[in-house]
Parts: C-alpha cells; sequence; structure tokens
C-alpha cells in the first residue's frame, strides 16, 4: 500500500449535468469510461469522499475473476439455464475486456491472465472440488479442469495438496494502480471527476454534497461497502471486512518452492475465505475474511487493522507455504469492507420512473464484476439494446438485511460457524453439514 494520491479539487458549487455518479471506485470509473466511450457529449459527473479508489477497489486482492457470487445452479434455478450460462460467459469475457481496455488506454497495473489454482488439502475439500468442476461441466464451461495432487503442486507449492481445480478467468492486477489509472483516463476524457465531496443524501434527480447538489436526470449509486453510510440504505448493503498482508519480495529460490511460475492466483476450498497472489514485483499478497461484523453497519478507519486476523493470516501463510517459516516476516498490513447484500447477489439496475441507478452487492468479486456492471449500465442509460441489459442480475432487488440487533448477531454467528465448519473438516477429514446449511442460508 503506497501513499494515498494528491486529492483533485472538491465540487465548486451547485451544477447540472447528463449523469451523475456518487463513488469512484471501479463501479462508477467503468460507468464513466464507457458512457464517454459511447457518447463524448454526455456530461457526466462524479463525486467521491475521499479519493479515487480510496475503498475496496484500491486495496483488493487483485483477482480480476470470473467469479459470481451466486452459484450457477442456483442462477439457473431463479432464471433458467440459458441465462446462467449466458451470465457465467459473460463473465468470462470480461477477465479480457479488463485488460483490452488496459491495453488500450496505457493502463499499467500489472494486470497478467495467468488463471485461479484452488488446492484441495482435505479430503472434504477434494469432495468440493470434484463437485466445483462437475457442476462447471453441466454448464458447459469444461475448460474448468479438476487437477491430480502433482498437477495441482506442480501450480501452487503448498502442504498437503490431494488435488485442486484450475480456471483460466482469472488476472492478475495491481488494484490500486488499475482504479487511479481508470481514473485519469476518464479524467482526461472530460468526465468532472470531485474528490474529497461526500454524498449527504441522494433523491431522484439529484445528490447532495456539503458543497452544493449535483442535479442530473439519472443519478448512479456506486458506493458498494460503504453504502451504508447513506441516509435511509443502513440496511441495503452488509460492510463485511476482509484483511490483507502481504511479504517483502521472495527471492527465486523461495519462488521454486511456492510455484505461481505464470502469476495464478489462488485459493483452497476451506469455507471462510482465503485468497493470494505472486505480485509482479514478487511479493506474496495474501488475505482473508474472518474480521467481525461492526454493530449498526459502521465503517471506521480502525476496522482496517485487526491484530488477530493478521496474525491469523500470518499463522496460514506458514502452514502453507514452510519455506517462508512458520511466522513469516510481513511488510504491509491492510484491510476495508467489501459489500454484501441480504441474498449474496450482485445487482445492476436503473429505475426509470426515478432516474436513481445503482449496482454493486459483488461479495469480493468485484474487480472484474464491476467492469460488467459499468457497461451495463451505459447501455442501461442511453437505452441502447444489447445482451448485457438481459442478463439476470439487471433490475433485481435485494430483500433489506433485518434491522439491529439481529443483524450484527446474524452475520458474526455465520462468520464464527463457518470458521468452526473449518476446523471441524480439519480435524475430522469430513465434510461439514453446519456449511452446508450456512451456504442454503444465503443462497449460494
Amino acid at each position: 500500500m503506497g501513499p494515498p494520491p494528491a486529492l483533485r479539487p472538491p465540487l465548486p458549487g451547485s451544477v447540472s449535468c447528463d449523469v451523475a455518479i456518487v463513488g469512484a471506485g471501479f463501479t462508477g470509473l467503468w460507468t464513466a469510461y464507457y458512457l464517454s466511450s459511447l457518447d463524448p457529449s454526455l456530461r457526466v459527473v462524479v463525486l467521491e469522499s475521499a479519493y479515487a479508489g480510496f475503498g475496496a477497489s484500491g486495496r483488493n486482492g487483485g483477482w480480476c475473476s470470473a467469479l459470481l457470487p451466486s452459484s450457477l445452479p442456483s442462477l439457473a434455478q431463479r432464471h433458467g439455464r440459458a441465462a446462467a450460462i449466458s451470465f457465467q460467459r459473460s463473465m468470462n469475457e470480461t477477465v479480457d475486456e479488463v485488460g483490452r481496455v488496459c491495453l488500450a488506454e496505457g493502463i499499467s497495473c500489472d494486470f497478467h491472465k495467468g488463471g485461479t489454482v484452488s488446492v484441495a488439502r482435505s479430503p472434504a475439500q477434494l469432495s468440493r472440488a470434484a463437485s466445483t468442476v462437475s457442476s462447471y461441466a453441466s454448464f458447459g464451461f469444461d475448460e474448468v479442469a479438476l487437477l491430480s495432487s502433482a498437477a495441482a503442486s506442480a501450480r501452487l507449492g503448498a502442504t498437503s495438496v490431494l488435488g485442486g481445480v484450475f480456471t483460466p478467468h482469472c488476472a492478475a492486477i495491481q488494484p490500486a494502480s488499475l482504479v487511479r489509472g481508470l481514473a485519469s483516463v476518464v479524467a482526461a476524457r472530460g468526465v468532472a471527476l470531485y474528490e474529497g465531496t461526500p454524498v449527504t443524501s441522494l433523491r431522484p434527480g439529484a445528490a447532495v454534497t456539503p458543497f452544493g447538489t449535483v442535479r442530473a436526470p439519472v443519478v448512479v449509486r456506486a458506493t458498494e461497502g460503504y453504502t451504508a453510510e447513506l441516509p435511509g440504505h443502513r440496511r441495503a448493503v452488509a460492510p463485511i471486512y476482509s484483511l490483507m498482508v502481504a511479504t517483502a519480495p521472495l527471492p527465486a529460490s523461495a519462488w521454486e518452492e511456492i510455484g505461481l511460475a505464470d502469476r495464478e492466483t489462488f485459493t483452497d476450498f476451506r469455507h471462510l475465505i482465503i485468497y493470494g497472489q505472486r505480485t509482479a514485483d514478487g511479493r506474496l499478497a495474501f488475505g482473508g475474511r474472518g474480521a467481525p461484523y461492526h454493530f449498526g453497519s459502521s465503517i471506521s478507519p480502525s476496522f482496517d487493522q485487526s491484530p488477530g486476523v493478521f496474525a491469523a493470516l500470518r499463522q496460514t501463510l506458514g502452514s502453507l507455504f514452510p519455506v517462508l517459516g512458520p511466522l513469516p516476516e510481513i511488510s504491509h498490513a491492510w484491510g476495508g469492507p467489501l459489500g454484501v447484500t441480504r441474498d449474496w447477489t450482485a445487482s445492476v439496475g436503473l429505475d426509470r420512473a426515478t432516474g436513481l441507478a445503482w449496482a454493486g452487492g459483488y461479495v469480493g468479486d468485484g474487480v472484474g464484476t464491476s467492469n460488467l456492471a459499468g457497461r451495463t449500465l451505459a447501455d442501461l442509460i442511453l437505452e441502447m439494446p444489447s445482451e448485457l441489459v438481459s442478463l439476470p442480475w439487471v433490475g433485481h432487488r435485494s430483500r433489506p438485511w433485518e434491522p439491529e440487533p439481529l443483524r450484527w448477531l446474524g452475520i458474526n454467528a455465520a462468520l464464527r460457524a463457518t470458521a468452526s465448519a473449518d476446523a471441524t473438516e480439519a480435524r475430522t477429514g469430513r465434510a461439514s453439514r453446519r456449511a452446508d446449511l450456512i451456504h442454503r442460508l444465503v443462497g449460494g
């Protein structure tokens, strides 16, 4: 994590435009990018409370993946098999679209499409790996491959690898470089990007700030994990914290044991998610869930630091990669909130009656998904017929989270139960029924 960039000027006063976008993360900036591409005459204003990429867009794990929060069987059950397949294909293509834009616009963000290796390190995890591949194959995605122990270990030299899964549909990136590069591109195109400008309320036709009101026939909410800070949206999206650590650049001898020769992103099949990548400068960046949800959907810079979670991440790294030692040396540690809807389903939409548009609820898979959201929002706003506006997440409305204290009790109980399920599986080698119940409750 480098120093924050110098702030662009704040909103100078009340203005009118064609499209007002609240939030200068990936969702807001991709939307501005494609709107300016499709209609350069549009007056687009982007409002950001801090600086472009301050939130999850600038401090995530660097996976530009085709992952969706909802599984293909779940999508097929709700929307039909053809819609589920179309959605997944669109996400697969999105990874390449991000790479295309980076090349075309000269955005240097260490983009490299090496795929993802997901290892199985217990019999229960191996069973889930086989089920994952079988599920993808049943929808025609045969490129998602089941790996033997030897093949998985050749990609990721972790301990106790029994097998794994490889998908080519993921690129490793440096997220802060991507979001800041994208901000510079849209600003150069004439998009008005105002930083240090918090939005205090949204209503049809207007985004209100302390410096003035931006009026527009279309107002886009692109606030993801920070949505709960907007009046009237406290229960729309729960901010769940994910934390990360990074090593100093590792020597070649260490990488010979760890692998990731093609800069594959990596994870395993435990329930409480972990994720990592080999950075372009030779660091091991590694993150995971486990930090508590804070009462009332509270967000604070102090929540970005959790010594207990950082210690657990170091221990997990040491157990995965003994070459690093039992407690690997860490050069950086950080975190932040991501957005989770009640049904764990991302959505994008435009209410034409009010002019209010939105996108989000990516559940931690927003680097790629936000690009698809930006393209879809641009087509919706400009009323352009496309396959994107017919995808099953368009217009979806998640039900609100429960009021407090039920929200705090439920989310933290689920986090503890998920961690307990992993501990039980590690001890017994058998799949956890508790985890299956949690999975069904969140609609995966």
